[in-house]
């Protein structure tokens, strides 16, 4: 789940730069994450001490939330300024992979100890216990030198509390980093503390900020009150809460004239919350500026998308195999190649497609430019010629027309334009506008009572919501959502079968032990429409799905699956409760597709 070098050097370099102005208030921000830094070392070497002095697990365990807690306080500006360093703090307890240098690195941090120290602490874990802390503490200097050299301006700080709510709601109370603890409610009520306290030290006498404490105690006592992270309500604590939080940062933002940050983010630095209509930017995806989405190459590109001259036998569109009836997939089990066979793999949706920073489903493409010609030129699928499409439409009045509208500047049609337009049709079919979004905006008829106790399942009790990340419900990472990641679930062959799925997905591209078996994760986002599923199209039904996962994929079915991602312990979901997940997923469904 890592991000990537350069985002921290962009976001350092920045900083360094940034304007000084007001110099004493945000020295008191840094010197507040300072003093936290320093609580946050003395509970460490606390911890280190009940560890030497073998302790009891139960004064281990009260330590480790005790520390946490504190570290709950700075994730915010941790996360945020040196993301690099966090993902060591804080981070999923897997392999940390470089897959450009075909290396990885072992995960350190509190998930972690977390494993190491529930449900149960073994003496003989000592050693390694002692190491991870060791470690911890290193981080910990690492992140302090950072900061005392860095200008923390009061556009990054509302850039940074803003990410931070987006994260308690997409990660935060999913348990995504407190897995087996559960810990993950009052430390997310510790993670608002910072907002009043920062935006204090901005100005004090801003006419939002006593709005602003009283939502933020408001939540914090909801989550006091509400502790039990398989009965907490994350429905309400979204839309009663977080998104007006959210909102009235974004108020007090305007009214103190601070100015958006400039980067490159899917996220669109105007949004009030998480879920408005319009909060992702497509262009965020795109290999450069001149590759950016308009109205008119999406027509274009719909064009090519039904164009069956595409194929080298004129008898194959993309369309061929991406209904739009059902959410752009084919609804087959794997399609068939141009010789009759079947295809290896499911055909996915297109749909929310373009908010994924890889494509296929071992995610060997990552742009949707390229996934387009691997798909044109592939001898099973279509079988065609860039060059000879080019050729093609060189010599097709109307298809000049709609290529001089959509690119005004070139004098003919470019052959990189054909992939753009595709391309950019594709980025076109991101809705967000079924049942679950009105629900978020503030419709409360919109969702039943079941169909709320399916979210809140969804993401707390059946962890789906710690790889399906809201609210695109794929697997790009939030609160920055510019990678998107795979997982190894044990897939099996048949849906009664006794063995695994042979399909070593990711693997086939980077020869890599850990991704054995590695696929993307899908958008859930349209799932009722687009069955059967998995990379195989081996389940059916929505209904086999849950089964599956309340199961513990394929190692809790059996099946050897050494580096499996997916936890295999079972959910112990109820009926009652499968039933609710199904109903919430069905609430995902664009309007279009209803």
């Amino acid at each position: 789940m890592k991000l990537k070098h350069f985002t921290f050097l962009f976001l350092t370099l920045g900083l360094l730069f940034s304007c000084q102005k007001n110099q004493n208030q945000k020295a008191s921000i840094k010197q507040d994450l300072l003093i936290d830094l320093t609580k946050l070392d003395n509970e460490i070497v606390h911890f280190q001490k009940l560890v030497n002095n073998n302790s009891s697990q139960k004064e281990i365990l009260e330590q480790f939330k005790k520390s946490r807690l504190i570290y709950k306080k700075v994730e915010w500006a941790v996360e945020y300024f040196i993301p690099e360093t966090a993902r060591f703090m804080n981070g999923p307890a897997l392999d940390e992979m470089e897959l450009e240098e075909n290396r990885s690195f072992e995960p350190h941090g509190f998930q972690v100890i977390e494993e190491m120290i529930f449900p149960e602490y073994k003496k003989e874990s000592k050693e390694d216990l002692i190491r991870e802390l060791n470690i911890f503490q290193s981080n910990i200097k690492q992140l302090k030198s950072t900061f005392e050299v860095i200008a923390i301006s009061d556009d990054y700080v509302l850039d940074a509390i803003q990410q931070n709510v987006f994260r308690v709601i997409a990660l935060g109370i999913t348990g995504f980093d407190s897995p087996i603890l559960q810990s993950s409610i009052p430390e997310a009520g510790q993670s608002l503390i910072v907002i009043p306290e920062s935006l204090e030290k901005i100005n004090g006498d801003n006419k939002s900020l006593a709005e602003l404490k009283k939502l933020v105690s408001k939540a914090q006592k909801y989550c006091q009150e509400n502790s039990n992270f398989n009965a907490f309500n994350r429905s309400v604590f979204i839309s009663e809460y977080l998104n007006p939080i959210s909102k009235k940062l974004k108020t007090f933002q305007k009214e103190e004239h601070i100015k958006n940050v400039k980067k490159s983010s899917p996220l669109k630095p105007t949004i009030e919350t998480l879920f408005d209509k319009d909060a992702f930017d497509v262009n965020a995806f795109v290999l450069s500026q001149e590759y950016n989405f308009t109205k008119d190459k999406s027509v274009l590109g719909e064009k090519l998308f039904y164009d069956k001259s595409l194929s080298k036998n004129n008898d194959r569109s993309c369309a061929s195999c991406h209904h739009p009836e059902k959410a752009f997939t084919d609804g087959l089990k794997t399609n068939l190649s141009l010789t009759g066979s079947n295809l290896a793999r499911n055909t996915p949706t297109l749909t929310y497609a373009s908010l994924q920073n890889a494509q296929f489903w071992d995610m060997r493409q990552l742009d949707l430019e390229k996934q387009s010609v691997d798909v044109i030129q592939n001898k099973d699928e279509m079988h065609g010629s860039m060059d000879n499409i080019h050729a093609k439409i060189l010599l097709d009045e109307e298809y000049i027309k709609l290529f001089k509208k959509a690119y005004p500047k070139t004098l003919k049609p470019e052959a990189w334009q054909i992939q753009n337009a595709i391309a950019s049709y594709v980025r076109s079919l991101n809705a967000f506008d079924s049942r679950f979004d009105e629900y978020m905006r503030g419709n409360e008829n919109s969702l039943n009572n079941q169909e709320i106790e399916g979210m809140n399942l969804f993401m707390g009790k059946a962890k789906c919501a710690t790889c399906h990340f809201t609210p695109l419900f794929n697997g790009t990472v939030p609160p920055s959502y510019s990678k998107t990641e795979h997982e190894v679930i044990g897939t099996p062959n048949e849906a009664s079968g006794k063995t695994l799925s042979p399909d070593k997905g990711r693997y086939l591209y980077n020869k890599m032990p850990q991704l054995v078996g590695a696929f993307k994760t899908p958008t859930v986002r349209n799932a009722a429409v687009t069955a059967p599923y998995m990379h195989n199209g081996v389940f059916k039904t929505l209904e086999e799905i849950v089964s599956f996962y309340n199961k513990g994929g394929g190692q809790g079915l059996g099946y050897s699956v050494e580096n499996q991602t997916l936890p295999f312990d079972k959910l112990n979901l109820t009926v009652k409760e499968e039933q609710a997940l199904v109903a919430f997923m069905k609430t995902l469904t664009d309007k279009k597709h209803q």
